[in-house]
């Protein structure tokens, strides 16, 4: 059985010009850090030309295909009929994205079908965690 998802996803940049460029994103998913998806962004759509990832929580993703959520760097809400808004923010600035909202159910369709929600604790190692905290710590 496979122990992570990624899925491309088509995102439009908001800018400041009228048209809004559709770059291509990857969500990742990885049963061996079953809390947390990634979202990527190809060097050549950033203003600094190097890949661009983002960490955060599957649940913040979830929450906010059907209502507002997020309050720190990553914050996400719906849109429209079926959007979603992503907003990153950094002391550079502010990156906000659109995907369709199909797209990211169908991504957390996958990822609760690998790992269901609640169950996340049972992918994790607690033992194993301990000891590498206290041995990064000593």
């Amino acid at each position: 059985m496979s122990t992570a998802i990624e899925q491309t996803v088509e995102a439009r940049l908001v800018a400041a010009a009228p048209r809004m460029p559709t770059i291509p994103a990857t969500l990742f998913y990885d049963r061996l850090d079953p809390f947390a998806v990634r979202m990527s962004f190809p060097a050549p759509s950033t203003l600094e030309g190097v890949e661009v990832r983002w960490t955060f929580a599957r649940e913040l993703l979830m929450a906010g295909l059907d209502a507002p959520e997020g309050h720190g760097d990553v914050r996400v809400r719906p849109y429209g009929y079926d959007r979603t808004v992503l907003e990153f923010h950094s002391p550079e600035g502010t990156a906000v994205v659109h995907v369709r909202s199909g797209e990211i159910r169908r991504f957390l369709r996958a990822t609760t079908d690998l790992v269901p929600v609640g169950a996340e604790h049972r992918q994790r190692d607690l033992d194993q965690d301990l000891a590498d905290l206290l041995r990064e710590a000593g």
